[in-house]
Parts: C-alpha cells; sequence; structure tokens
C-alpha cells in the first residue's frame, strides 16, 4: 500500500509543506524585511516553524536549494546560515542566482527533511 500524502497549510496554488512517508517537502520559503539578512533570518524561522508542524527539525534536513535575486548577498546569507544551521548535521546545499517571483524578494530556501 502507497504512503498517504498529508499536505499542510494547503491553498490554491501551493501547500506549505508535503509529507510522503517519512519526507517532508517545503514550499519556498521567502522572508520579509528590506535586506537580505532580515529576509534570510525570517524566511529560516519560517522553515523552523513548518518542521516544527511537521514532526521534524533543522537537525533532519537533508537538502537545501537556495535561490539569491544577486550572488553578491551570498556572504550576507551564509552569515544568517551559519547561525542558524544545525552545526552537527549540516545538509547538503546548493546555492544560485535567479530572479523571484517578486522584485522585493532577496533570497529563497528550498527544503527537503526526514521525519
Amino acid at each position: 500500500m502507497p504512503h498517504p500524502i498529508t499536505r499542510l497549510e494547503p491553498g490554491k496554488r501551493m501547500s506549505n509543506a508535503v509529507i510522503h512517508g517519512d519526507t517532508v517537502y517545503l514550499a519556498g520559503q521567502v522572508g520579509e524585511g528590506p535586506t537580505v539578512t532580515e529576509q534570510a533570518r525570517s524566511a529560516l524561522a519560517e522553515v523552523d516553524r513548518l518542521l516544527a508542524l511537521a514532526g521534524t527539525s533543522k537537525a533532519r534536513i537533508l537538502s537545501v536549494q537556495v535561490w539569491l535575486a544577486d550572488i553578491g548577498d551570498f556572504g550576507a546569507m551564509n552569515a544568517v546560515w551559519e547561525a542558524w544551521v544545525d552545526p552537527a548535521n549540516p545538509p547538503a546545499r546548493a546555492t544560485g542566482e535567479s530572479k523571484l517571483a517578486t522584485p522585493d524578494y532577496k533570497v529563497e530556501f528550498i527544503v527537503v527533511a526526514a521525519r
């Protein structure tokens, strides 16, 4: 029998998280504030909230894609990331530059975690 699929905080366009078996997939998380530092902090706080809602934590993150509107913000984003990430359990990670959904967004995190 296939694993059930659980959708957390579903909306018309997407769910904020989807659980299949013991894997949790988060929708891309963006934050609030005028700087990449503030947006990264805000977005990663939302990652924490959604992972807790799904019954897991950042210690169980498998992989993260980070998209920056300006790769010049790499250092500032990494400073926030390094203060947030579980140093005993760092996930696989990739970072790239891309236009995001609105010009106000400076960073987006796409997270896959185990439960």
